[in-house]
C-alpha cells in the first residue's frame, strides 16, 4: 500500500502522541530554563532535549564508579536547581560529601537527606517523594528494582512531573525497568591544567546504554565548572597512557 503525505503526516502526528504519553517526549516548559545543557550528549535525546518528568537509572559495580556516578547526577541536579527548587536524597548508606555538591554548581542547602535503615524504607520513600510535585528532583540510592516497583516509580512522576534519578549500586541483574534512560558512569584520569598546582577537573566515560525514542551513546567528558566539555585528542591521549601505566 502506498502512503500518500497525509498519511505520512498523521503518523508521525500519532507518534509524537505516543511519545508524550510514553513522558519521552519534552514538554514545552522544558525547552525554556529547566532545559538542560548537555553538550555533546544532547543529541541523544527526543528533539535533543533531555527527559524531565522521568525516572533515570544508573548502575555502578565498583566504588569508584558509584562515586562518580553521584558526581554526575550532581552536576544535572546543579543544572535542574539553578532556578529554584529542592531535592530529596534518599539512601541507607550515604556516601555523598555534601559540601563538595558546589563543586558541581548544586547548593547543598537545596537537597535534604533522608537516611533509612533498609532497602525496603528506601523504595517506599522514593516512591512517595516521587508522588510530590513541591519537589523538583529525587534521588535514591538502592540496589535492586523489579519491573514493577520501576512502574509504580514511572506513574509517580508522570502525574507529578518530578524528575527521578535512581543509582544502583552492584546490582544482582540488569533486567528490563521502565525508566526512561539507562547510564553507566566511570571514572577517568583528570588532566592538569598547563602550569597549574593540584588536581584537574573530574573526567568521566560516560555511556548512555538506554534511552527511549533516542540513540544510546559513550562519550569522554570533563566537568568544567558550569558545563560538560569533550576531552581533546591531547587529553585523550594523555589518559590512554595514564591508564597503560596503571595495568603495566
Amino acid at each position: 500500500m502506498k502512503l500518500t503525505s497525509n498519511k505520512i503526516e498523521r503518523l508521525r502526528q500519532l507518534r509524537q502522541e505516543v511519545m508524550a504519553l510514553e513522558g519521552s517526549l519534552p514538554r514545552e516548559a522544558q525547552r525554556g530554563n529547566t532545559a538542560l545543557e548537555l553538550g555533546p550528549m544532547q543529541a541523544a535525546f527526543p528533539r535533543h532535549v533531555f527527559p524531565l518528568a522521568a525516572n533515570h537509572e544508573f548502575v555502578s559495580t565498583t566504588a569508584s564508579e558509584a562515586a562518580a556516578t553521584q558526581g554526575f547526577i550532581t552536576s544535572l541536579l546543579g543544572m535542574l536547581l539553578r532556578k529554584g527548587g529542592f531535592c530529596l536524597w534518599i539512601g541507607n548508606r550515604r556516601r555523598v560529601f555534601p559540601p563538595g555538591m558546589r563543586l558541581f554548581g548544586l547548593d547543598p542547602d537545596r537537597v535534604v537527606f533522608v537516611d533509612l535503615s533498609s532497602e525496603k524504607e528506601v523504595l517506599w520513600t522514593l516512591e512517595q517523594a516521587l508522588k510530590c510535585d513541591a519537589l523538583a528532583a529525587v534521588v535514591g540510592e538502592l540496589r535492586e528494582l523489579s519491573f514493577a516497583d520501576s512502574q509504580r516509580l514511572q506513574l509517580a512522576v508522570e502525574r507529578s512531573r518530578v524528575t527521578g534519578f535512581l543509582h544502583r549500586h552492584q546490582p544482582r541483574s540488569l533486567h528490563a525497568t521502565a525508566c526512561t534512560t539507562r547510564w553507566k558512569v566511570a571514572p577517568l584520569p583528570s588532566q592538569v591544567e598547563e602550569g597549574m598546582p593540584g588536581v584537574g577537573f573530574p573526567t568521566w566515560r560516560v555511556e548512555l546504554l538506554k534511552v527511549r525514542n533516542g540513540r544510546p551513546g559513550t562519550w569522554e567528558l570533563a566537568w568544567r565548572g558550569q558545563g560538560f566539555r569533550p576531552l581533546s585528542r591531547k587529553e585523550l591521549f594523555q589518559e590512554r597512557v595514564q591508564e597503560g601505566r596503571r595495568y603495566a
